[in-house]
């Protein structure tokens, strides 16, 4: 099924840049220091990130397990993003029902130099528990999710949510 063009993924153009067109099919809450959620195209500052965030999966049956990727897509700078996509974090085996899981490449946090960037957290469903051996890619630039679902089986995504982040002491422009 097509996403709207007023889906906040089209709009911000995680659809396009990260991943492919897909239908949402669970939910997905993701939540910094216990009190900001992130909601898509939000601004959240390199402050309140530096502590990797808490992640449910909501909606979803207990024998489900999911993989999330945190990526930028706006590496080094969204004029210029040639170093796209730098990865931020991978967590694989999130079961359905509780928030035991694990991290495959640890959580970096974000530290936008140039611009306001998009980091993009998103969810696809595993075919099984421990599915297969993920192997980390060699190097954090130039990761590209949809290669990294298609290299481990993962399909299209199940949910994606991002938000904006720039320098604390950067004029606010794109």
């Amino acid at each position: 099924m097509a996403k709207l063009s007023s889906d906040p993924l089209v709009i911000g153009k995680v659809i396009g840049d990260v991943v492919d067109n897909f239908s949402t099919t669970v939910k997905m809450s993701v939540t910094y220091n216990s009190t900001k959620h992130v909601y898509n195209g939000h601004e959240l500052f390199p402050s309140t990130v530096t502590v990797k965030p808490r992640v449910e999966v909501l909606g979803s049956d207990m024998r489900s397990f999911f993989t999330l990727i945190m990526t930028d897509p706006d590496v080094p700078g969204p004029s210029d993003p040639y170093l796209r996509e730098h990865l931020h974090w991978i967590v694989s085996d999130i079961p359905g029902t509780t928030n035991s899981s694990f991290e495959i490449v640890s959580y970096e946090m974000p530290r936008p130099t140039i611009g306001i960037h998009r980091f993009a957290f998103v969810l696809f469903k595993q075919k099984k528990r421990d599915q297969g051996v993920m192997i980390p890619p060699a190097c954090r630039d130039k990761f590209n999710s949809r290669k990294f679902a298609e290299e481990n089986e993962l399909g299209l995504p199940v949910a994606a949510v991002f938000f904006n982040c720039q320098r604390e002491t950067a004029a606010r422009r794109r």
